[in-house]
């Protein structure tokens, strides 16, 4: 009898106009709508060295300051190059720091927390923070697996909707041994070159490893940059705070 009253609301759920459906989400008569998924200006395409092309759909109708901050970095082509460098299998790749050790982030102001309604499921897409919730700028992850006691804790700006196989084979670590990279990020709407994977370093014949261009230094890849502590697998994706001099 329960299971056939709660068809009865379900049924009265769905029939009812918005007005009524106020009373059972209250919230939704303040969503704005989203962009199509068919949208250039919002899609956010990122060529990594795992051999593909990974497109974002990104959300300005729930995180209208964090998108507008990543498209402005993507246009300044401040992503090229960038690895990932904490990939905690199961949970998520995170990226987006030129330091590659996850205390850095662009010249740009840090972003003001845009919390919203959009879960951690698998491909969701939010914006690393420090423990204050203002403190997100650059860095993003990539959720591998679901992570529900994340939501509304950190900004979810966006979800992979193509290419999520190219995610799936980031190298794991923290930091991975060999990390990916950012080959190229572009907007869709910027009429970005087809994808065209990199090749693979060709040795000198003297043991030394020839550098493609934009992987070296002075690219976003520090050379000798010092290993940051490992995190416990359970730990939520952060940015971490710059050390004190």
């Amino acid at each position: 009898m329960r299971c056939i009253a709660g068809l009865f609301v379900f049924a009265a759920c769905l029939a009812a106009p918005l007005g009524a459906q106020q009373l059972i989400d209250p919230g939704i008569k303040d969503r704005a709508t989203p962009p199509l998924t068919t949208d250039k200006e919002n899609l956010l395409l990122l060529d990594l060295s795992t051999g593909g092309r990974v497109t974002i759909w990104l959300r300005p109708d729930v995180a209208p300051k964090t998108v507008a901050q990543i498209k402005t970095l993507t246009r300044q082509h401040f992503y090229d190059g960038l690895t990932f460098h904490r990939v905690i299998d199961g949970f998520m790749a995170q990226g987006g720091d030129p330091k590659g050790d996850g205390t850095g982030g662009s010249t740009l102001p840090n972003i003001p927390a845009e919390f919203n309604y959009l879960p951690h499921v698998r491909g969701a897409v939010a914006a690393a923070r420090a423990d204050a919730k203002d403190s997100a700028n650059s860095q993003f992850y990539i959720v591998l697996q679901p992570r529900l006691a994340l939501d509304k804790k950190y900004t979810v700006f966006g979800r992979v909707i193509d290419g999520m196989a190219f995610v799936d084979t980031i190298e794991r670590g923290e930091p991975p041994a060999n990390p990916s990279r950012i080959v190229h990020a572009y907007i869709a709407a910027d009429n970005p070159p087809a994808y065209v994977a990199a090749p693979a370093p060709v040795p000198t014949g003297l043991g030394a490893p020839v550098t493609l261009p934009g992987t070296g230094p002075g690219n976003g890849i520090p050379a000798g940059t010092a290993a940051p502590k490992r995190a416990a697998p359970t730990k939520a994706p952060v940015r971490k705070a710059a050390p004190r001099r």
